[in-house]
């Protein structure tokens, strides 16, 4: 791989996510070297990935190449390449560009998206899990309204107008107000041929209420905005079979669609080589324990999404979102060091930050640990913790102005099929 030997220990982190960037960052400059792995050149703010799917904002907004990361970082190299096995007898990984040994490994692989063994709804549903997948979501949107445009019949024209979003987790909730918004004010305005009334969104959900994960207050404030906006809610609802045409559900509900968009849950996205009790098979997560080493290993560590780690308060191990993953990136750089210099290392406590959702303009609910809040202000709260969080400030710039602009104009000008979807 062209990676230069070094007198100092060589960290290798597989991932680029939010778990896997904060690490290199922490290890930046200090005595380690770092070569961080990805199948992508470029870190995905996946918050905002709904956004790219429904046109709000175009997909440079919320990537950031991994390389200008790492830039000012004169001991940490990027290598584009997909991890295939990891063999631990020899410290060594095992990627489609060759192989290469490590002193330190940190696994920051993330997750995939969990079809829970459906293999039809696998072959035909949409998943938004990366950059390339919204873009898909993107394409098929708009070509459907092209296609309902020049439909023969209405029962044609229905299937292509029928959005079917599968998971009231806050990314079904979000891509379907930001799906809704399309229909309220592009639809009329620009499809002059098309009654925006025949547009249907329907959100299915396995649980009893929308965003299980939150609050029961913002679960109620979410429902009632998603209605406001015209979405139709089906809580207790599982989808059985998906043939591309025809959603079947276990209860009475049927629905004719060509787009069935899968946010029901995701799983881990572990990497063949190491033992077999390591990894949780159920939920595809390394068991790690306070310090996030992988069990039964010293020097190799997993972190962020693909890591489980049980403690009092999170005896399933924290949640699958960005924030104990960059706080436990962060944690662990500090703790290579120690290691490094004999040190005692500092086990990893959680500070929960509060979660939040936005349902669609002026609409969002925050939950924080002794206040819970939702409208407007909810909104602008949402929207200023997510473009601060993201990388670099060219980034933050053109977020702004997109937001701003679609504010104004009650437009999304990100309507374009650069790249047409074909089932």
């Amino acid at each position: 791989m062209n990676i230069p030997d070094s007198s100092f220990p060589r960290v290798i982190i597989i991932g680029g996510g939010f778990a896997g960037v904060r690490l290199a960052k922490t290890l930046g400059n200090k005595d380690a070297q770092v070569v961080l792995l990805d199948k992508h050149n470029y870190h995905t703010f996946q918050p905002l990935l709904y956004q790219v799917s429904s046109s709000g904002l175009e997909p440079d907004s919320i990537a950031y190449p991994l390389r200008k990361i790492l830039k000012k970082h004169k001991n940490s190299f990027f290598r584009l390449a997909e991890v295939k096995q990891i063999n631990a007898e020899k410290n060594e990984v095992e990627t489609s560009i060759g192989k290469l040994n490590y002193d330190y490994l940190v696994i920051a692989t993330g997750t995939k998206t969990n079809f829970f063994g459906n293999t039809e709804v696998k072959a035909n549903s949409m998943p938004m899990k990366n950059v390339p997948q919204a873009l898909n979501i993107r394409s098929l949107i708009l070509q459907n309204f092209e296609k309902a445009a020049i439909a023969d019949t209405k029962e044609e024209q229905q299937a292509y107008l029928n959005f079917v979003i599968v998971g009231a987790g806050p990314t079904g909730v979000e891509l379907s107000g930001a799906i809704a918004e399309l229909k309220n004010h592009i639809l009329p305005s620009e499809y002059h041929d098309l009654d925006s009334n025949d547009m249907k969104i329907h959100l299915l959900e396995g649980a009893d209420r929308v965003l299980p994960p939150m609050s029961e207050h913002a679960s109620k404030k979410a429902e009632e905005f998603l209605k406001d906006l015209g979405v139709q809610v089906h809580c207790n609802t599982l989808v059985e079979h998906y043939d591309g045409k025809t959603v079947t559900t276990n209860s009475d509900l049927e629905l004719q669609s060509e787009t069935l968009i899968w946010a029901a849950g995701v799983t881990g996205a572990p990497i063949e080589g190491l033992k077999a009790e390591a990894l949780l098979e159920k939920v595809n997560r390394y068991k790690v324990n306070k310090f996030n080493q992988v069990e039964g290993y010293d020097n190799i560590f997993a972190i962020g999404d693909i890591a489980l780690m049980e403690t009092e308060n999170y005896p399933k191990g924290h949640p699958q979102v960005a924030q104990p993953a960059i706080q436990q990136g962060k944690l662990l750089g500090k703790n290579l060091l120690k290691l490094v210099n004999n040190q005692l290392m500092e086990p990893f406590k959680y500070n929960d930050k509060g979660s939040m959702a936005t349902i669609g303009r002026n609409k969002a609910v925050v939950d924080l640990k002794h206040y819970k809040f939702s409208g407007a202000f909810a909104w602008f709260v949402w929207m200023f913790v997510h473009l601060m969080s993201l990388v670099g400030f060219r980034n933050r710039v053109v977020t702004f102005f997109n937001w701003t602009y679609n504010y104004i104009n009650f437009d999304k000008a990100a309507r374009l099929i650069i790249r047409p979807f074909k089932k």
